[in-house]
């Protein structure tokens, strides 16, 4: 009875061990698919390793192209603040000019008014002269007519021809101003058509300066429009980091799971190892027994 009791029990202890080999193989079995899987979770470690360094150095390219926009929209920007200093000084001097002009067209005007004034008196003047002329034949036929009043007629004659000499040095002043204020005017055209042309070159230069201006905004804005979607794919790249950070922790910790998963399954497998053996101590000791 004890023999039939102990074989019922080594039955039972073969079926028992016919289960944890079982058992043991679906645990290999089921290490085998998890080691499979370490291994894939290792090979898209490494290749998110690689990407990440990819990223990193794409990033710092991204950085140095980006550093070098905002120096060159520094640049700009002092060049937009020189043209726009520029155009100020342009705008100021035109305004001088037109300034200028103006006074210029006022003297010209009261030097017109003036030169009519004197022509006027020219021909006043040239009246009173023709009268004398008159006059003087008028007293020659008189002398003529009359031989009595000679003596008065000679003192007036002298008198008259005083006063007509001085009338004729006064033409003469006339003249010579006239002809100097004619110079002054010719002169003074000449310098409005010089000022005129010098205007009209600085609108020609101001109207250049004003396109070359707005082509410098427009670049600025096209600049910081192109700043943004870099600074936008930046932040895009960032993110895309952050999550494969995350991915590769949550691999980290199933990894770390795995690996506590197989150190226990380890130290299950080593007291079943001892179990059997122990097993196999007493079947040993329970064959002797028999025999």
């Amino acid at each position: 009875s004890t023999i039939q009791k102990q074989r019922q029990e080594l039955q039972l202890l073969i079926a028992e061990l016919k289960d944890r080999d079982k058992e043991l193989n679906d645990m290999v079995a089921v290490h085998q698919r998890e080691l499979l899987a370490w291994e894939d979770d290792r090979q898209k470690r490494l290749t998110l390793a690689e990407r990440c360094n990819l990223l990193n150095n794409e990033l710092n390219k991204r950085n140095e192209i980006i550093k070098s926009l905002t120096k060159r929209l520094k640049f700009l920007e002092s060049q937009q603040n020189d043209s726009r200093a520029t155009f100020e000084y342009t705008q100021q001097k035109f305004k001088e000019l037109s300034q200028k002009v103006t006074d210029a067209t006022v003297h010209c005007q009261a030097l017109e008014e003036k030169n009519r004034s004197l022509h006027c008196s020219v021909l006043e003047l040239s009246t009173k002269t023709g009268q004398l002329q008159a006059r003087e034949q008028e007293l020659l036929t008189m002398l003529k007519l009359k031989d009595e009043v000679i003596l008065e007629t000679t003192d007036h004659i002298t008198e008259f021809t005083s006063k007509f000499r001085k009338l004729e040095s006064a033409l003469r002043a006339a003249k010579t101003e006239e002809f100097s204020l004619n110079e002054e005017k010719q002169d003074l055209k000449l310098r409005l058509k010089e000022l005129i042309l010098e205007t009209n070159k600085l609108k020609d230069d101001l109207c250049e300066k004003v396109k070359e201006n707005n082509k410098q905004q427009e670049e600025i804005i096209h600049l910081r429009q192109e700043n943004c979607c870099l600074r936008n794919e930046l932040a895009l790249i960032v993110e895309k980091a952050k999550r494969k950070d995350q991915l590769l922790q949550f691999a980290k910790s199933k990894q770390a799971r795995t690996d506590t998963e197989l150190s226990s399954l380890r130290q299950i497998y080593i007291k079943q190892q001892r179990d059997l053996q122990f097993l196999h101590v007493n079947l040993e000791s329970s064959q002797e027994l028999k025999q």
